[in-house]
């Protein structure tokens, strides 16, 4: 008889919010493409996209990562993530966040877009706050449409949508990517649960 004492527990209190802002879906659709990635390693725990406009600030301050995610606009956030960052003032003054885990995804029209200026925006922001950043360690595997990381970032996760309608943009690629993307980042936060 064989009893599966030896292999690892997953943790099951562990929480991820997936913070975001989307004008018109297409940032929203790579937020979830990012839970469901970190779903599939853990399976039983609170992973959840929050919308900016609809804070729930109680499991935000609870979650063990919080990934962050904004369009590109103008080479850098949106206003309505910036409003966003600057609401966070007194959690950063209090120091509420200090020693979470913490992400990014970026997600623009143009193929560069400046996406990496975001990335670099928000890991400022994650920094002021004393958050530990997990980054995109995935190596590209090409520059297709179905490929996996195909922009080449390791700051964090960089999507396209073109100028068309969220039901198909960003690309397979980027979407695989973004789910990937989740699967690491809850990999990341399991690996360095404290040992009981």
């Amino acid at each position: 008889m064989t009893t599966n004492d030896n292999l690892p527990k997953l943790p099951t209190d562990l929480s991820i919010a997936v913070i975001y802002h989307s004008n018109y879906g297409h940032t929203k659709r790579v937020a979830e493409a990012v839970v469901i990635g970190a779903q599939k390693q853990l399976a039983k725990a609170c992973v959840k996209a929050v919308d900016i406009h609809d804070v729930d600030w109680d499991f935000v301050d609870a979650a063990d990562l919080l990934v962050f995610g904004s369009a590109v606009y103008m080479g850098s956030v949106t206003a309505e993530f910036k409003t966003f960052m600057d609401e966070t003032s007194k959690r950063w003054y209090h120091r509420k966040w200090e020693g979470k885990w913490s992400a990014a995804f970026a997600n623009s029209g143009g193929l560069s877009g400046d996406k990496l200026a975001v990335l670099q925006q928000i890991c400022l922001f994650a920094m002021q706050h004393g958050m530990n950043w997990i980054g995109m360690p995935l190596m590209p595997t090409g520059h297709g449409d179905e490929d996996l990381n195909r922009l080449s970032s390791f700051l964090g996760l960089m999507t396209q949508s073109l100028d068309a309608p969220p039901e198909v943009s960003p690309n397979k690629g980027d979407i695989d990517t973004a789910i990937w993307f989740g699967e690491h980042l809850a990999k990341t936060i399991i690996k360095h649960q404290p040992k009981s």
